[in-house]
């Protein structure tokens, strides 16, 4: 079995035409994904997404790298120090 790690990436999505495109990336790791929260922040026209994740590491870093190329998204990954 390959080895997993548990992450955190934390999204924010300034262009909501992004917002399709990043629901089909997140379906397509839904079996990676072990939790989900999304808050709308109406006053800076911001959406605020952290998606808490089982997966190996290069998964991590694909999706990480997928969400942060769509236009107007940020995207920063935290690991834990455990394998």
């Amino acid at each position: 079995m390959e080895q997993t790690r548990v992450a955190l990436l934390a999204i924010v999505v300034e262009n909501p035409d992004s917002v399709q495109a990043l629901n089909e990336l997140l379906h397509q790791y839904g079996s990676y994904i072990i939790g989900r929260m999304g808050l709308p922040y109406p006053k800076r026209g911001v959406n605020l997404i952290s998606i808490m994740l089982d997966a190996p590491m290069d998964v991590i870093s694909a999706l990480s790298g997928k969400v942060g190329r769509l236009p107007g998204v940020s995207a920063k990954t935290a690991y834990s120090k455990e394998l």
